[in-house]
């Protein structure tokens, strides 16, 4: 899954290189922790969170086909 967040985070923003991805793994679902650079942020986030709204539901239809629970948070 981090691979997955990966391509499609660097696909969208202008600096691909500060993009960093750090999976925190619970007893019952994992975290991915996106950090991408503060101007690239709002590309991230998109109109009333439409971009994020959409990877998390890519992120969570691929992890349900593995029987596991992932989502994806902004941090900064």
């Amino acid at each position: 899954m981090k691979g997955l967040v990966l391509l499609i985070t660097k696909a969208l923003v202008d600096n691909p290189d500060q993009v960093e991805v750090r999976e925190v793994t619970g007893e019952k679902v994992t975290v991915l922790e996106l950090k991408v650079a503060d101007v690239d942020r709002g590309k991230i986030i998109g109109k009333e969170g439409r971009i994020i709204k959409s990877i998390k539901i890519i992120v969570n239809s691929a992890s349900a086909k593995l029987d596991k629970r992932v989502t994806v948070e902004i941090v900064e």
